[in-house]
């Protein structure tokens, strides 16, 4: 017999193998959520059903066939179909993790394939049974809109009222020394979470951490910058075993990694990334969305521009719109459009501000109770208001709905060599920065490494994501000023 190291002695048997059948800690709390999400599924789907019903009267009904019972008005295909339909979901995951919700092209994408599916069991089913046409694609369209819609109504209510994050999540953070400090002011800056431990990196492989984790209430491990090992699943598996979700802080190689599908290329281990049948398409979707949204916003909000420009006008002497030479995409300068929310003399005066500057490096410019801004210019500020002139940046190419957020020369200049890679996509109105605690991020680092992760996990679903996530912050006006 073969003596393994000490770290490596498998204490109790297959390292995979669960001690005993166990649900995943904190799923209590996450049972509102869940039950939510449940009825709004069902609750779209009998929609789009009834919907599609209505149009269909004037064709052809359900084949008797395929009705045998009835239950509030809808036929027991339904039922079952939508059994399936949550059965389908909650495997693809929609139901199990906090920001299940916000897969909206994967929930679109799972509506339609038990769609697909539902034509192949009907062939074998009955190969003579024709189902109404007009009512399988109303259904199928009406479905993906409503299940989309109701997700994302659902949550950003319940969500708003703290139904979802009454129980904070116990975390237990894993991470160099110096990161330490850094990450857990973060996480407490977040309602829905509090710190029940902490450990160093260095320490994340020895025997006696899986101890002191369980010691503690912690439902998940936020863990950064994990010392290398031969079995690098090995915390992973540990924490499976006891029901704990482990959260790692990805490098920007490990992103790429993700992408990866595991395959055996000339008996070597490798990870293929996929290349897309049609390459560029999901780009382009992007491009076509941001030049539709930028001019129907324009078309809409009109009046709300009018309006803003005669309170600029009638309250503070000076232009209604504020022009700004900002960095945007391959290192090139732009006028980025703003309207107007402080003094004439704004830029002149901030060198005099320099001093109270609230950012610790330096690179951004903020100060809480900036005396430049104008009564009128706090509104626009807090609302977010002053920002839709750059939907005009947009329609020019110059900047997209999402992307890292365009800054002046000034903040430029003083970057390190590593932040100057967010300037290799297309600039936005809002990102990931802007979600994630706004002028609550006084580092830049920080700031740029939430850039840099857009960059490597781009795909359209995270941009739907971080416009609705803007949308509500926007609303409620947190984190700004």
């Amino acid at each position: 017999m073969v003596k393994l190291p000490h770290s490596l002695e498998p204490s109790t048997g297959d390292i995979r193998a669960p001690q005993k059948l166990r649900f995943a800690k904190g799923l209590m709390g996450r049972w509102p959520r869940i039950s939510a999400l449940l009825v709004s599924d069902f609750l779209a789907l009998g929609i789009a059903w009834k919907i599609a019903a209505r149009f269909n009267q004037f064709y052809a009904p359900i084949p008797p066939q395929l009705v045998w019972w009835s239950w509030l008005g809808l036929p027991s295909l339904f039922w079952v179909f939508s059994s399936l339909m949550v059965i389908v979901l909650a495997c693809g995951g929609l139901y199990n993790t906090s920001g299940a919700w916000k897969h909206y092209v994967r929930a679109g994408q799972l509506v339609s394939l038990t769609y697909l599916w539902s034509l192949v069991i009907s062939y074998f089913y009955d190969p003579k049974l024709d189902a109404p046409r007009s009512l399988f694609f109303t259904a199928w369209f009406g479905s993906v809109v409503m299940v989309i819609g109701l997700r994302l109504m659902t949550t950003l209510v319940l969500e708003q009222i703290g139904l979802f994050h009454r129980n904070k999540i116990p975390v237990f953070i894993i991470a160099p020394a110096d990161r330490l400090p850094v990450l857990a002011k973060v996480i407490q800056q977040q309602s829905q979470y509090r710190i029940v431990g902490a450990a160093l990196s260095s320490t994340a492989n020895a025997n006696s951490m899986m101890q002191l984790i369980c010691k503690t209430p912690a439902v998940e491990v936020l863990a950064e910058e994990l010392p290398q090992t031969d079995l690098a699943s090995m915390l992973y598996w540990q924490l499976r075993r006891e029901g704990i979700t482990l959260r790692l802080l990805p490098s920007s190689v490990e992103m790429l990694h993700r992408r990866g599908i595991p395959e055996m290329f000339a008996h070597i281990p490798t990870l293929r990334t996929e290349v897309p049948l049609l390459g560029g398409l999901d780009y382009q979707v992007k491009r076509l969305i941001d030049i539709f949204a930028a001019l129907g916003l324009l078309v809409v909000l009109m009046p709300v521009f009018i309006g803003i420009a005669i309170a600029i006008k009638l309250t503070a002497p000076g232009p209604v719109f504020f022009c700004q030479e900002r960095i945007g995409l391959g290192g090139r300068s732009f006028q980025m459009w703003k309207f107007r929310t402080m003094v004439v003399n704004a830029e002149a005066l901030q060198a005099q501000l320099e001093s109270q500057n609230q950012n610790k490096d330096g690179i951004l410019f903020k100060v809480k109770d900036d005396p430049r801004l104008t009564k009128l210019g706090k509104f626009l500020r807090r609302t977010s208001l002053d920002e839709l002139p750059q939907l005009i940046n947009v329609l020019l190419g110059q900047m997209s709905l999402v992307g890292p957020r365009p800054l002046p020369i000034r903040d430029v200049e003083r970057f390190d060599s590593w932040h100057h890679i967010r300037h290799h996509v297309v600039p936005g109105m809002t990102g990931l920065w802007q979600i994630s605690g706004r002028s609550q991020v006084g580092n830049f680092n920080e700031a740029a490494r939430l850039d840099l992760y857009y960059i490597d996990n781009w795909s359209l679903n995270l941009d739907l994501e971080i416009l609705v996530e803007t949308a509500r912050i926007v609303l409620f006006g947190y984190g700004a000023y």
